[in-house]
């Protein structure tokens, strides 16, 4: 497919897209050393391109879109990359979020956020509280976030409903743990993109994506753009998904 070819349409002239697409944010370091560059302009590089992936979801009508902004394994990184990427986080909430607002995007956060900064937490609170009646995009923020350690808080949570009594083992299900996780009323993604060639998940929303649609693009986060990005929906169209069952197609 060619770099310019559109995205598909529906038989009443609107573009058909997944309606939650999630992205693992890879490449920035490797973008940077291709460059000569230090590793923390990768980083400020990967910012412009969450700004216009952002932009470009919300033109396309897609209605939630989740980025791995920091996983729990990410303090394992050197001191001085950590506090870099604690500075963006700080820049792009008090630069970005009065204009995600105005745009009409909700941020919502997910991730364990107890022992967290106390300035980064309220940090992040204050996004989802200013943002809280958008309707436009829901801008789901993976932080400190692990789905191996999601699916342990909610097995924790779900362990101390049965132990004070209001849950029954018996009423334990799939459905009922999923619950409990740290955004059960949000959507499966549809559609998840990996950027920088990599194939893997990386401990990414494990129990969320037992039937998304992976799509794994060679280009580094820091260049990834709309056009990027409707490859992969383009990409996706082309899948058929079954659910374990009968085939179903993901696009028109």
């Amino acid at each position: 497919m060619s770099k310019t070819e559109p995205l598909r349409a529906a038989g009443n002239g609107h573009v058909v897209v997944p309606r939650h697409v999630a992205i693992i944010m890879d490449g920035n370091g490797r973008w940077a050393a291709s460059r000569g560059l230090p590793r923390g302009e990768g980083h400020r590089r990967g910012v412009e391109a969450l700004r216009r992936t952002v932009q470009a979801a919300g033109d396309l009508g897609i209605g939630f879109l989740t980025i791995f902004s920091f996983s729990a394994e990410n303090w394992s990184r050197p001191a001085t990359e950590i506090r870099e990427l604690m500075a963006l986080l700080r820049r792009f909430i008090r630069h970005d979020l009065a204009e995600l607002h105005r745009k009409g995007v909700r941020v919502r956060v997910i991730g364990e956020r107890e022992s967290l900064d106390t300035e980064i937490r309220r940090l992040l609170d204050e996004a989802e509280e200013l943002t809280k009646a958008n309707e436009k995009l829901v801008l789901v923020v993976a932080f400190n976030y692990g789905a191996r350690q999601e699916i342990a808080r909610a097995a924790r949570r779900m362990a101390a409903a049965v132990a004070a009594g209001d849950l029954a083992v018996g009423a334990v299900t799939v459905d009922k743990l999923a619950s409990y996780l740290d955004a059960p009323d949000l959507p499966d993604p549809d559609l998840i993109i990996r950027t920088s060639g990599e194939q893997r998940l990386s401990n990414f929303l494990l129990w969320q994506a037992a039937y998304s649609e992976l799509v794994f693009v060679p280009t580094y986060w820091p260049d990834f753009d709309r056009a990027a990005l409707e490859r992969a929906i383009s990409e996706y169209h082309r899948r058929e998904r079954r659910f374990g069952g009968l085939i179903v197609r993901a696009g028109p």
